[in-house]
C-alpha cells in the first residue's frame, strides 16, 4: 500500500541526528528520500557505537538511514552542481543543515536552485536560525536548550541543569518542526503552485517550547525557577527513589488520581493539600520519599496495577524492549539489511489506519546508489567511472 507521502521527492543534504531524524520520518511514510554525503567526511553517527555485525554502519546511522538512497558528491565540485541540478528537477523538496551562507557557496542555495524548479521547497536547519548575530555559530543540543531558557528551570536547585539522555531541541525543534514546516509548504504549494524558503532555528524551536511556564513569564515577569514550579519539582509531582535504588515517575496532578493514591496508601488525611500543598510539599516529599523507599520498584508496581494514580516505573531500555504495552503499539520493528537479515528499530510513532509506515531498508553505506541515480539522469557508464576516478564522489 502507498505510503502517506508517496509522491514526494527530497534532497537530503543533512547529517547528524536533526535533518536525518526529520527524512527517516518521511521516509517511513512513503517518500522517496536522497541523501548527498560527502564522501570523503562520512557523517560521525556511522562511528557512533556498536557496529552491526557484518555491516560497515552503526545502528545509529543504519536507523537514522532507514529507508533512503545516498550519493556521494564532492559539493566543491562544479560538476556536483549540474548533477545537484538536475536532480532538482525532480527532487523538488531541498533540506540542508549547514552554517549560513555555505550552500550558497558551493552554488546550491535556494536562490540559485529556485531557478532551476520554481515549485522548489528549500529547508534549512541551523542552530540560531538565517538572521540574528548569532546565525554564524557553532552549537549543538545543549547549547540551543541553553538559550532557549528552558534549563534555566530545568534541574535542581542544589546541582543545576541535568543533562538528558536524548536532544530535546535536535530532535523536536529541528527535525520535527522541520517536517511541519515542510509539509505545510507542501500544502501551499498543491493551492498555489508556489515554493518557498523554510528558515528552521533549533533555539528559536525551544524558545517556544516554554508554552506554559514561558508564557506566564511574559505576561507578569516572574521568573520560573528550578524546583518552584508545579511541573519541575516544586509539589509532589516528581521522581522517587525505591528501595532497590530504582525510580518511580509520580504525576497524580488533579485532585482524582490524588486522592486515590492516598487512599491506596491509606493517607486520606493527604487529600485536602493536594499534589501542590501551600509549602511546595516540602512535609510531605519527604514522607513520601521515606515512604517509597520501603519497598522496590517493581513491588510498587505491583501494589498500583489497576489504579489511576499516574504512578510508573522509570525503565531500563531492556524493559521498553520488552513492555507490553512497546509490543502492543508494535513500537520495535525489524528492517531488513542487505544480507537478507534485519536489525530492530524504533519505529515510526504515527499509527495510520490506510497508509502505515513501511521499513524498506536499514540505512545504507554513502554512496551506495551513485551508479543508479546518475544513469538514471542520463549519465553513461563511462561518465561515471570518469567522475569516479576524478574524485567527484569523495
Amino acid at each position: 500500500m502507498p505510503g502517506a507521502l508517496q509522491g514526494l521527492k527530497i534532497l537530503d543534504f543533512t547529517t547528524m541526528l536533526p535533518g536525518p531524524y526529520a527524512t527517516m520520518m518521511m521516509a517511513d511514510l512513503g517518500a522517496d528520500v536522497l541523501r548527498v554525503l560527502a564522501g570523503s567526511r562520512p557523517d560521525v553517527t556511522v562511528f557512533m557505537p556498536p557496529a552491526i555485525p557484518g555491516t560497515d554502519m552503526s545502528a545509529a546511522a543504519a536507523c537514522l538511514g532507514r529507508g533512503k538512497r545516498s550519493i556521494t558528491l564532492n559539493l566543491k565540485d562544479q560538476r556536483a552542481g549540474e548533477i545537484i541540478r538536475r536532480l532538482i528537477r525532480e527532487y523538488d523538496i531541498v533540506i540542508e543543515q549547514f552554517r549560513p551562507g555555505v550552500m550558497e557557496k558551493f552554488g546550491l542555495g535556494y536562490s540559485s536552485l529556485k531557478e532551476a524548479n520554481p515549485r522548489l521547497i528549500y529547508c534549512s536547519i541551523t542552530g540560531y536560525g538565517q538572521t540574528g548575530p548569532l546565525r554564524g555559530r557553532a552549537g549543538h543540543d545543549i547549547n540551543y536548550l541553553a538559550r532557549s531558557g528552558i534549563m534555566s528551570y530545568s534541574g535542581r536547585k542544589d546541582t543545576g541543569p541535568a543533562l538528558l539522555g536524548v536532544q530535546i531541541a535536535d530532535v523536536s525543534s529541528g527535525a520535527q518542526n522541520a517536517v511541519i514546516g515542510i509539509l505545510a509548504a507542501v500544502t501551499h504549494r498543491l493551492t498555489t503552485g508556489c515554493g518557498q524558503y523554510l528558515d528552521v532555528s533549533m533555539t528559536d524551536g525551544a524558545q517556544a517550547l516554554n508554552a506554559l511556564f514561558g508564557a506566564g513569564f511574559l505576561v507578569d515577569g516572574e521568573e520560573p525557577a528550578r524546583e518552584e514550579t508545579i511541573l519541575n519539582g516544586g509539589c509532589l509531582y516528581d521522581f522517587y527513589e525505591t528501595r532497590d535504588g530504582r525510580y518511580l515517575s509520580f504525576g497524580p496532578l488533579e485532585s482524582a488520581f490524588f486522592n486515590a493514591f492516598c487512599k491506596a496508601i491509606d493517607r486520606p488525611d493527604l487529600m485536602a493539600a493536594g499534589v501542590a500543598p501551600a509549602d511546595g510539599g516540602g512535609k510531605i516529599k519527604n514522607e513520601l520519599c521515606h515512604l517509597f523507599k520501603t519497598k522496590t520498584c517493581d513491588e510498587w508496581t505491583e501494589f498500583f496495577t489497576g489504579l489511576d494514580v499516574c504512578i510508573e516505573p522509570v525503565l531500563t531500555m531492556s524493559e521498553v524492549a520488552a513492555d507490553p504495552q512497546t509490543q502492543a503499539r508494535q513500537m520495535i520493528v525489524d528492517v531488513p539489511l542487505p544480507d537478507g537479515k534485519t536489525v530492530r528499530q524504533f519505529a515510526n510513532p504515527i499509527k495510520f489506519s490506510k497508509t502505515p509506515p513501511q521499513y524498506r531498508f536499514a540505512g545504507l553505506p554513502a554512496g551506495t546508489h551513485n551508479r543508479e541515480v546518475l544513469l538514471g539522469l542520463g549519465y553513461t557508464e563511462e561518465d561515471i567511472a570518469a567522475f569516479k576516478k576524478s574524485g567527484l564522489f569523495d
